[in-house]
């Protein structure tokens, strides 16, 4: 680089290019009374709408398809006593094999290698401290069972004040458990709304892929390309595979409910065959560059600054040809100003591509 010149990263390239203000009473505490009662930012080509979210089915078309993640939230908060008494903060993340999980605990220092955690019901020992400072707990009794009888469902950190039912921070689909947080797009559906979109000829079909505690790590490196995705379990069927393929075939869209479907769809888009049935562990980084080999459309819901899942959001935006990032920061912007509600209870939005020719 000739001396005197400036080394400038393209708009989207920095962290910084995802930040922006959020007042604190804009972070929804509980959910909408009713799960389609929430709003909709509708972003349409140049246009922009005003919603509620059972106002979708008039957005979609005949042949288009939702594919939506079916996972379901583990009761994986646990709280457990050293052999001192002193009281421990346990959330289970990942079995990766009979009786030993992979776990965040808190206070830390309160778990140290070689330690029995008491739970109700079971022990566990600690048998490694991860470099992420995360344990590994080899139980002795039915954890399983011990999530059903002692367990809550890890909300959010920024959800403090929640009286909400554990039932809403749940799919109408979820049946796979698996998950430390939901894929909050998909709250907003019920069944109603579901069989009003099948009765307008708009499929659904599910994957699952079970959301992890990443999703709230922050992004540490300004550089985008220097940051690493944490790796999520999923499986994308054949039958969603073969819906896919009817939906582009017939000239239907296919729109992700949430940014985990998503990645999902793209991570089994890139196997050596193209889309096909899918088993895996994905780390994909969606961010402004990145080319959609499937997702036409995304449902999601407002999202964290300085989020992979902001960067996510704006990248399809940038494909769809309808502004990318500044389009994303303007929609921020009157979405504060109209007084949506943000995050997991929050309110929705919807990017939605043309229909096929």
């Amino acid at each position: 680089m000739p001396s005197g010149e400036i080394d400038v990263m393209p708009s989207g390239a920095c962290l910084s290019d995802y930040d922006y203000d959020l007042p604190a009473d804009r972070i929804a505490q509980h959910p909408a009374q009713g799960r389609d009662e929430s709003r909709l930012l509708a972003l349409l080509g140049e246009r922009t709408l005003h919603l509620r979210f059972s106002d979708v089915q008039q957005l979609l078309a005949p042949g288009d398809l939702l594919v939506v993640n079916d996972t379901k939230v583990m009761p994986a908060r646990l709280w457990a006593r050293r052999s001192t008494g002193a009281r421990i903060e346990v959330l289970l993340l990942e079995e990766r094999q009979p009786g030993e999980w992979l776990a965040m605990v808190r206070p830390g220092r309160k778990a140290q290698l070689g330690d029995i955690l008491g739970f109700e019901g079971a022990t566990a020992a600690v048998t490694e401290i991860t470099p992420d400072g995360e344990r590994v707990l080899r139980f002795d009794g039915d954890v399983h069972e011990l999530m059903r009888q002692s367990g809550a469902l890890p909300l959010p950190p920024y959800i403090t004040a929640s009286q909400a039912d554990p039932d809403r921070y749940q799919t109408v689909y979820a049946e796979r458990e698996g998950a430390v947080a939901a894929p909050t797009a998909g709250l907003h559906f019920t069944g109603a709304l579901l069989a009003k979109l099948a009765e307008r000829g708009i499929d659904v079909a599910p994957l699952t892929l079970h959301v992890g505690p990443g999703t709230f790590k922050p992004v540490k490196v300004e550089d985008l390309a220097n940051h690493r995705m944490h790796g999520e379990r999923f499986e994308v069927p054949a039958e969603t595979v073969f819906a896919i393929r009817r939906a582009k075939d017939r000239g239907g869209r296919v729109i992700a409910v949430g940014t985990t479907v998503t990645r999902a769809l793209e991570a089994a888009a890139r196997g050596p065959d193209g889309l096909a049935a899918t088993t895996g562990v994905t780390d994909l980084f969606i961010r402004p560059g990145f080319p959609f080999l499937v997702v036409d459309g995304l449902i999601t819901n407002f999202h964290l600054p300085r989020s992979t899942l902001l960067m996510l959001v704006s990248a399809l935006c940038e494909q769809q040809g309808n502004g990318g990032l500044p389009r994303i920061r303007a929609a921020y912007e009157t979405a504060i100003a109209e007084g949506y509600r943000f995050y997991s209870f929050g309110d929705a939005m919807i990017l939605l591509g043309a229909p096929s020719a």
